[in-house]
């Protein structure tokens, strides 16, 4: 159960300590109001009754002020309750109107008479109708009360509710202070606000696609709900600003002049902030209390938070300006939790539809991108045809070429029209889980997919033949390599509904794009097409097998699928199998054992040389570099140490099924 902080302001726009905003001259709604003071106990005490300004009775109480003086106007700041029992009143009308439109001006918040000194029924007529005219709140005491027991009543609350309050923001500064210091995530960041205010909060990008939320507890579908359009709906006039008709509280979060996000806060007028209190109802004659609607506009404090907790996500974001962006992080949360079961299904599928990607009655397909090689350099040298980069062997190289990767996936569906989540699922591959209209469209999208991926586009510079310069460009001065620490922080772009990845708003030179980098030794592997999203994780992991597989498959095939892995890449999947790596090692145990007591001899590789030059032993012989007798006798060890016949083809075929299953087994 949340524990909201309660109180209502602690600091305003102006930086007055005391609640007041003298920007507006409005009060803030730390102080009580006049409906909550007439409810207090010695204020009841008087049997108060409201003769006029029934309007103005949820006006704030900024301070008590106890006054016979009829000129007491030009002394008063405005939100004081002004007591008296009108001995010093003017006798005439014209000077009782004068006094309550003095009054007025100065934007007291009500006015208390005692009677019985100078007024014994009640006060006169038209100094009522004078403040019922102005919206004044008149109140009579029917009965003697002191007025340092008002005083001190409404004092002590409006102390009360201020040290409150303090404590309050003390809080809120100290929590996301650590969470600035720990480099919380934005959930984490939109979670602790969600548990401090005890509200719905949403974190949305320039879109309005949810990047973060949390619903404190109510329905999450109902918050989500047509997120979008309702989010368009709400349009605060200021970067931090109330929207009363929707009941949100919102600010823009961004850094240095780069927005790239709005924080929102459900606030729909039911804060806590009088929760409890017993207030006076003027229907009742006798002053009995009952509850009533706390104040129009949030607490101070709320804005507090929510401005603090925008400037923790901006902050955040400039310390990762070089990570992902946050709709990508998004998505690999969302495939993570797929392939790990850490999320419902149902809570993946709200997520993603608040992002803008609908998975639900779609045929979902499950695809897998990555290169053929794990080093940034590509099995020990760069791709034909590329520059080498210097330091392109350093540890930032690894990560630098994955977000590249992933950046040109988030491309290349954007081009071929495709709506999935995409993202980086670990440090070599990135994954996409397509969703399809209908199973007749899987063909046509993989294809279209994989084309745009390898597509060079029209506009980019042809790459330079010469070698990069030392300050990482080529000879046309363009970057060699994307994904370096000179990336810009920009606001995220996320292509529409197709993917949560974005480009820098800095521009990255003229050089090109990651695509043509990276197509040369691309895999693109998809699992079969599925129904629904609980079947998903089965896509996906499919997918990562098959690319798995394929790295040992010379064929440059648009995309890889099942069918397409063969025997080895079948072994290669089944790599992780006990009783595969059992097979292998009855198979073959015996021969590697005496392989490395003996490692001059490495009777494995005359094996295996043998058996792939279908048991021709004269190319065998060759292919080994070896002397036909000295050939011959180490296949007769190997006869041996196995105690089987090579000339036969069930035994020969075992062991040879036995070797590409060692390979799997030894291949990451």
């Amino acid at each position: 159960m949340r524990v909201p902080i309660l109180g209502g302001a602690g600091r305003n726009p102006s930086g007055c300590p005391c609640g007041i905003d003298i920007t507006d001259g409005s009060v803030s709604p730390v102080f009580p109001t006049v409906r909550e003071v007439l409810a207090l106990d010695p204020v009841r005490h008087g049997a108060p009754r409201l003769v006029a300004g029934n309007a103005g009775l949820d006006r704030p109480v900024r301070w008590v002020h106890v006054s016979e003086v009829p000129d007491i106007a030009p002394l008063l700041g405005g939100g004081e309750l002004v007591l008296l029992t009108g001995i010093g009143l003017p006798a005439d009308d014209a000077g009782l109107r004068a006094f309550i439109g003095d009054l007025a001006d100065v934007g007291v918040s009500g006015l208390v008479v005692e009677l019985g000194r100078r007024y014994v029924s009640g006060v006169p007529r038209v100094m009522a109708a004078a403040a019922e005219r102005r919206g004044l709140p008149l109140v009579e005491l029917r009965r003697a009360t002191p007025f340092v027991r008002i005083t001190e009543a409404v004092h002590a609350l409006i102390v009360d509710a201020q040290l409150t309050e303090l404590r309050a923001t003390e809080e809120i500064h100290q929590r996301f202070t650590e969470l600035s210091v720990e480099g919380a995530g934005p959930g984490e960041v939109v979670r602790q606000a969600a548990e401090l205010s005890g509200c719905p909060v949403v974190l949305e990008n320039l879109s309005r696609q949810v990047l973060a939320y949390d619903p404190a507890g109510e329905s999450a579908e109902l918050l989500l709900d047509c997120w979008e359009q309702h989010s368009r709906r709400i349009r605060p006039a200021g970067r931090t600003a109330y929207d009363g008709d929707n009941g949100w509280l919102v600010t823009t979060v961004g850094a240095r002049g780069q927005d790239w996000g709005r924080l929102l806060l459900r606030w729909p007028g039911g804060g806590d902030l009088s929760a409890g209190r017993r207030v006076f109802d003027p229907a009742e004659e006798a002053g009995a209390p009952v509850v009533v609607a706390p104040p129009v506009l949030p607490p101070t404090r709320l804005t507090i938070l929510v401005e603090r907790a925008a400037s923790t996500l901006a902050l955040g974001r400039l310390i990762r300006r070089d990570a992902e962006g946050l709709e990508r992080q998004i998505h690999r949360t969302l495939l993570t939790a797929l392939l790990d079961h850490s999320l419902p299904v149902d809570e993946v599928a709200l997520r993603a539809r608040a992002l803008g990607v609908v998975l639900e009655r779609r045929h979902l397909v499950g695809v897998m991108v990555r290169h053929r090689a794990d080093d940034p350099a590509g099995e020990g040298g760069p791709e034909p045809g590329h520059a080498s980069v210097p330091g392109s062997d350093g540890p930032e190289a690894g990560p630098a070429r994955l977000r590249d990767l992933a950046e040109a996936v988030g491309q290349a569906m954007h081009e071929a029209k495709l709506t999935g989540l995409s993202s980086a699922v670990d440090d070599h591959a990135v994954g996409v889980l397509l969703a399809l209209p209908e199973p007749a469209a899987e063909d046509r999208a993989l294809a279209a997919f994989a084309a745009a991926l390898r597509r060079p586009r029209p506009d980019t510079p042809a790459r330079p033949d010469g070698p990069a310069r030392p300050d990482g460009s080529g000879p046309s001065g363009g970057r060699a390599r994307l994904g370096g620490s000179d990336r810009g922080a920009g606001p995220p772009r996320s292509g529409g509904r197709t993917t949560g990845v974005a480009r820098s708003a800095e521009a990255d030179g003229p050089g090109p794009r990651p695509r043509d980098q990276l197509r040369g030794g691309l895999l693109v592997a998809a699992g079969s097409g599925v129904a629904g999203l609980r079947e998903a994780r089965r896509s996906l992991v499919e997918a990562r097998q098959v690319a798995d597989a394929a790295r040992r498959d010379r064929r440059d095939l648009p995309v890889f699928r099942l069918p397409h892995v063969g025997l080895a890449g079948l072994l290669h999947l089944l790599r992780d199998e006990p009783r595969l790596q059992t097979f292998v090692e009855r198979e073959l145990g015996a021969l590697l054992t005496y392989d490395a007591r003996h490692p001059r001899e490495q009777l494995l590789g005359t094996l295996r040389a043998y058996l792939e030059q279908g048991r021709n032993k004269s190319a065998a012989a060759g292919a080994a570099h070896l002397s036909r007798p000295a050939f011959y006798e180490r296949l007769a060890r190997i006869r041996r140490v196995l105690d089987v016949d090579l000339d036969s083809v069930e035994a020969c075929l075992s062991l040879h099924v036995a070797l590409l299953a060692l390979d799997a087994v030894r291949t990451p």
